[in-house]
């Protein structure tokens, strides 16, 4: 995931005066447009920095956090002027009018805010402050911690932090000096039969010459440097109590490859697990580097974060700690976050005219794993997209071209789903080979510069011959998506057989161009046949050696497109994204219960909720979310007059999770086995809105699932 992070969190405490840095290697700022000497320690949560800059206007205008304050600036050894230009939030503007060109030197401090541990990962997407703990300090690009020279810009940044933790910046390790224990032996916490990093190089531990490190000099520090040489749109700094375990993997005409986990110990030291990120980190970058071009970078790193995380950066991805752990992220998510390094750090994004990163992204790392994995499931996922987008209300359906980053899920299912299934589309429309060449000409037009939909654009047409203006147009500009229908299907017979198929189509909601599938049975097998349709209204014909029986438009979902409320079983996120949504608490009298209660949806719902009483379990209302204890549910279904509990779900788990609709109510219900069950469901349920229900112990869930919903065959008419 890789985003421009707005700024959030808590104010940080009062500020401490700003002391004298010192670098690890002189900052040449004549060499880099951002030069950032960093002293930080967690403990104490002190940021100290002298950075080196050539801003770009005269006028030199940026922010800081309001942590931190200004101690001086000078041009070439002079004193110049700082001045306030007002804030908002927690952001502080400032000004330097530089009296010529030259390099400006500023000098900056404070005490950062706490880290909040406590942070669910809507509020890590929303933005956050610059952030210090021992147990973790995340700097973010976008949380005004360094004065922004430019929109983009390549830096270097040398950063000292106590020898208990380790520090990474994006870009290439350049320098790195590890604190040397005083018994003249180096400190190796948590021995490990995988390999430990050491003065820059891949040392089995039990190789570790000690005598060389008694004669160096000794310091409780650990310092290192990086640089990035490329444009950048920001600096990411993190620090933490990492074991840091590396592997090294040749390539042919390249530099080799430096592969790195940054671990806490607990997390280094289940056995096996940095081996097997370090291993995985190897593949995928190998598969990627083979479809699209060779690696951008000489390095790459997983680093784990304690908070719920998921980002991608250039040569790195923060991933949360707890997320690590799960088997299935090195399937999934780690693939996602190496390809970024091609696509949003190796190709930035135009933000200005939409994020295409997301959805191509998505599409060759996600989407990809699920076509080799089974057309079936391949099809799960496109349906999963398509719930998402009939889950949306109208004011959150955005036109693709206006999305920026994933901050809730209304806009998650616009640039990921439908970004993803534009990939989808314009593979079926120019086939696969132009596709892959498409990818392998914007990669080799757009390598380390700024590009958008218009570059994606020209590369597919360069590579296809074929004009695609309109197809981009529409799928870019236009919100929301077509409402398709078979009005009706005949067949007119002409001998042996054969005959002229005629089906009328029509469009509601806005009328786009498409390519659509068109699946014929006739009772020994089914064809598919490609169709053209760009009406509001029309009807094709189709000569055929058979007659068909039954229709099925875009049965396999290769089309975005609102669908019938056949193929719509009713899903979490459908109550998760509602404007007005309401909260019926079954336990009445029950105090404990219905603020456990309360606390549950303020996490599930995107938009304040309300609670209401039993009675709009009876009036349509389809935004209602029923919670409370086993036997209250059961009791306010009979008496609501809605289905009971499904048979499916048994007496299993301390809580059970389902939707249900009956007639024109729709409602979803959480049912838990005390209030216990009921608070451990807060962090889960949010994560689970592609579902229709599900079953968990505590905050472990145990089973989820969607409700069956096929569609209907249209029958074909003989004449």
């Amino acid at each position: 995931m890789n985003m421009v992070s707005r700024l959030g969190g808590r104010l940080g405490r009062a500020l401490l005066a700003v002391l004298a840095l010192t670098a690890l290697h002189p900052v040449l700022a004549s060499q880099w447009p951002m030069a950032l000497d960093v002293v930080l320690d967690p403990a104490t949560r002190s940021l100290q920095v002298e950075a080196e800059l050539r801003p770009t206007q005269r006028d030199f205008r940026f922010v800081l956090h309001a942590s931190l304050r200004i101690a001086s600036a000078e041009v070439d050894g002079k004193a110049v002027r700082v001045e306030s230009a007002g804030g908002r939030g927690e952001l502080r503007g400032w000004r330097i009018r530089l009296p010529a060109e030259g390099v400006l030197r500023v000098r900056y401090g404070g005490t950062l805010p706490a880290l909040d541990a406590g942070l669910d990962h809507r509020e890590v997407l929303q933005g956050m402050a610059p952030m210090a703990a021992p147990s973790g300090t995340f700097l973010s690009a976008g949380s005004a911690w360094y004065p922004r020279p430019a929109e983009v810009f390549s830096y270097r940044v040398d950063v000292r932090v106590p020898g208990g933790q380790r520090v990474i910046v994006p870009g290439r390790l350049v320098a790195e000096h590890l604190p040397v224990a005083p018994s003249n032996t180096l400190a190796l916490p948590n021995p490990h039969p995988a390999n430990q990093v050491v003065m820059n190089k891949t040392i089995p531990v039990q190789a570790v010459d000690e005598r060389a490190f008694a004669r160096r000099a000794l310091t409780s520090d650990y310092r290192a440097s990086f640089e990035f040489d490329h444009a950048a749109d920001g600096i990411d700094l993190m620090a933490g109590p990492w074991i840091v375990r590396e592997q090294l993997v040749q390539r042919v005409g390249a530099e080799p490859l430096r592969l790195r986990t940054y671990f806490p110990p607990a997390l280094d030291a289940e056995p096996g697990l940095a081996d097997a990120y370090l291993h995985d980190s190897a593949r995928y970058i190998a598969r990627y580097s083979a479809r699209i071009g060779a690696y951008p970078f000489s390095e790459f790193s997983v680093v784990a974060s304690p908070l719920p995380t998921g980002f991608g950066m250039p040569a790195l991805t923060y991933l949360g700690e707890q997320v690590l752990r799960l088997p299935f992220i090195r399937a999934t998510s780690l693939g996602h976050e190496v390809l970024h390094n091609w696509w949003g750090n190796g190709v930035l994004v135009d933000y200005a005219n939409g994020n295409w990163s997301e959805g191509l992204t998505t599409f060759m790392a996600d989407y990809a794993y699920k076509e080799e994995e089974s057309d079936a499931a391949a099809r799960e996922m496109r349906l999963g997209w398509l719930r998402d987008f009939a889950a949306l209300p109208p004011d959150a359906q955005q036109p693709l071209a206006a999305f920026r980053s994933r901050t809730h899920g209304a806009a998650a299912a616009v640039g990921y789903g439908k970004a993803a299934m534009v990939f989808v589309m314009l593979r079926d429309l120019i086939g696969e080979t132009a596709f892959d060449r498409g990818i392998q000409l914007f990669w080799e037009q757009n390598r380390f510069g700024i590009a958008g939909w218009k570059e994606l654009q020209l590369a597919f047409e360069q590579a296809s011959g074929q004009v695609l203006a309109d197809f981009f147009r529409q799928w870019l500009d236009v919100a929301g998506g077509p409402k398709l229908a078979l009005e009706q299907a005949y067949f007119v017979a002409q001998g042996n057989g054969g005959g002229v198929l005629h089906v009328e189509l029509s469009q509601s909601g806005p009328t786009h161009t498409l390519h659509l599938p068109l699946q014929m049975e006739d009772g020994s097998g089914s064809q598919t046949r490609w169709l053209n349709v760009s009406k509001a209204r029309e009807t094709i014909r189709l000569t055929l050696e058979r007659a068909p029986q039954t229709l099925s438009l875009d049965p396999e979902l290769r089309v975005w497109r609102r669908l019938d409320e056949a193929q719509l079983p009713p899903i979490l996120r459908q109550w998760m994204l509602k404007t007005s949504p309401q909260v019926v608490i079954a336990d009445v009298g029950d105090v404990a219960l219905a603020q456990a209660g309360k606390s549950l949806a303020a996490r599930f719902f995107e938009r304040p909720s309300r609670v209401v009483g039993r009675a709009a379990l009876r009036t349509g209302h389809d935004a209602v979310l029923l919670i409370g204890t086993h036997g209250a549910i059961d009791a306010a279904l009979a008496q609501a007059g809605l289905p009971p509990r499904p048979a499916s779900l048994g007496a299993r788990g301390s809580a059970q999770v389902w939707t249900l609709r009956e007639g024109v109510r729709s409602v979803a219900v959480v049912s838990a086995r005390d209030v216990a069950a009921l608070a451990a469901l807060e962090r889960p349920l949010p994560h689970y809105g592609g579902q229709s229900w599900l079953l968990a112990e505590g905050g472990r869930v145990l089973e989820r699932g969607v409700w069956d919903a096929q569609g209907a065959a249209v029958a074909v008419e003989m004449r």
